[in-house]
């Protein structure tokens, strides 16, 4: 996978999205130009697709939630995002690519950034013969401290 670099300032968003897009090797559709400026604009955050469809239907940009899908399957194929899976069939997707783990917030469903020097895993597992481990994501699920 080549190195993408981090998404620059909002006000040069612009012109760094298309250039983004085809480094990574994915053609600056217009769909794609859309929901990208939506992604990235704001610096590091995590979305969910349905969480996308509103904020481009909010945006008058028109698209459906299976092209949402596609793209922001798409973008984390081409390294630009990362799907952080919380349990079947409920994933968001992470702006910030980067070497970190998550808190979980149950009940409001909220995922918040820790950095990845601040979990220390004493022992990994022998993977599988022919296997090698490319990555170790840590969930750490959290809720209201108990009296």
């Amino acid at each position: 996978m080549t190195d993408i670099p981090s998404m620059p300032p909002a006000s040069s968003i612009d012109q760094a999205v298309p250039a983004r897009l085809k480094q990574a090797g994915l053609r600056p559709t217009r769909q794609r130009l859309a929901l990208a400026s939506l992604l990235f604009e704001g610096g590091p955050r995590h979305v969910t697709a349905e969480q996308l469809q509103g904020e481009a239907s909010s945006n008058a940009i028109k698209v459906s939630l299976a092209t949402i899908y596609n793209t922001l399957h798409q973008f984390t194929e081409a390294g630009l995002l990362r799907e952080v899976v919380i349990e079947p069939g409920r994933s968001y997707f992470d702006t910030n690519i980067d070497d970190h783990h998550h808190f979980y917030v149950e009940g409001s469903g909220q995922l918040l950034d820790i950095p990845g020097d601040t979990v220390s895993l004493a022992c990994l597992p022998t993977p599988p013969a022919g296997t090698t481990i490319s990555r170790v994501d840590v969930i750490i699920r959290i809720g209201p401290a108990r009296a």
